[in-house]
């Protein structure tokens, strides 16, 4: 009667770890991601979020961008924001369940070109208020050195659509391997994450 009763114990706590985790593997699914907006972007150092042409350069600051690209160089960097949404907030039969991304390991992409790799600098918590959390990422690279097959005033121009006046995240691509932290532990997505800026994606 013992092994019978010990059994049963056994397959009920199975059964609820099992349901614990089909729960929380179910609102994991659920956390959307989406590129967000592009800020503090600078070519050489150079701040451009006000600029939209050539002309809007000083004749200093135009000088020093010929001198630096002849040199085959064209450094830039800005911060690239990715939109993280957690749906899980208590309704339509789903448990409310905040969220904390612990990596993010990420390879850029920009007009399908592959260029850097990295992860986040730290903990990223997405509550489960259906609310979006920002996790940002620095990014820093030498345009000349990834985008090679175009001229100085066509990668100028890349600039300015990314990080210009009118700037946005439409000509990057993010592909992303989420690890999120939980009660039962660290969960790994089973595969990278394409992320960009029209949709959320899961």
């Amino acid at each position: 009667m013992k092994k019978i009763f010990y059994s049963f114990v056994l397959l009920i706590t199975f059964f609820g770890i099992s349901c614990s985790v089909y729960e929380t593997m179910v609102n994991l699914s659920r956390l959307q991601f989406k590129l967000g907006d592009v800020t503090d972007f600078n070519v050489s150092g150079i701040d451009i979020t006000n600029k939209s042409q050539l002309k809007d350069f000083t004749a200093l600051e135009a000088l020093k961008l010929s001198s630096v690209f002849a040199s085959g160089e064209l450094p830039v960097s800005f911060k690239l924001n990715i939109e993280a949404k957690n749906p899980n907030d208590g309704t339509g039969g789903y448990t409310k369940t905040d969220a904390t991304v612990k990596s993010l390991p990420w390879r850029l992409m920009i007009d399908d070109k592959e260029t850097i790799a990295g992860n986040i600098s730290s903990p990223v918590t997405v509550p489960g208020t259906g609310e979006i959390a920002l996790i940002p990422i620095q990014i820093d690279i030498d345009l000349f050195q990834v985008i090679k097959d175009q001229g100085y005033e066509s990668l100028l121009n890349l600039t300015f659509a990314l990080g210009g006046r009118e700037g946005s995240s439409a000509r990057l691509t993010v592909f992303a391997d989420p690890t999120v932290s939980t009660a039962l532990g660290d969960i790994n997505y089973p595969g990278e994450l394409k992320i960009v800026d029209h949709k959320f994606s899961n």
